[in-house]
């Protein structure tokens, strides 16, 4: 039992330096069987462009940007830490799970309204105090829970099982009322 509980919790030491995880792309298509987005979106996580490159699959016009160059997209790109530009588009990325609430609050700046931030995070982003105000005043619209596990794969390596159950979360800038839940996979 030890065991499974360790393995599950990632520890400080475990983790990957940049805390780059890459998104297994049957999470963003299960994304897309759901929610439609507008032509242009803005990956500011894009790693190795796992999410990138199913977007422009469907169509999609990305910019794809990310604090590290990993070969894809404009690396040396800090989301957090530049001036907050207007972006008349969606936002759709998997975020440094310690900054996703952060991630999720200057994503919400940059969107013109009716424009949508969606965000693969960890299902237990739906718990804590420091959330609290971030749920009350812009709730997400949608939260699509994996039934199933999906991978997020520490430095882009996808060998080997999730013991994280995620969700993506869809904030649509303009909307608050309710929060939907919704199962996926």
């Amino acid at each position: 039992m030890r065991t499974n509980i360790r393995n599950s919790m990632p520890r400080k030491d475990d983790a990957e330096k940049n805390d780059y995880y890459a998104t297994e792309p049957k999470a963003v298509e299960l994304l897309l069987e759901q929610e439609q987005f507008s032509e242009r979106i803005w990956e500011p996580c894009c790693g190795e462009g796992h999410i990138s490159k199913v977007l422009e699959a469907h169509g999609h016009i990305v910019r794809s940007t990310d604090l590290i160059d990993r070969g894809y997209g404009a690396g040396g790109q800090d989301f957090l830490n530049t001036p907050t530009v207007v972006w008349n588009g969606d936002i759709i990325t998997n975020p440094p799970y310690k900054y996703a609430k952060e991630f999720v609050e200057k994503a919400l700046e940059c969107v013109t309204p009716g424009h949508k931030v969606a965000m693969l995070l960890r299902l237990t982003f739906l718990e804590g105090q420091s959330r609290r105000d971030l749920f009350r005043e812009t709730p997400p619209q949608t939260v699509y829970v994996s039934s199933a596990r999906l991978q997020c794969a520490k430095n882009g390596n996808f060998e080997g099982k999730s013991m994280v159950a995620y969700a993506w979360f869809v904030w649509h800038k303009g909307h608050y009322g309710p929060t939907n839940i919704k199962w996926i996979n």
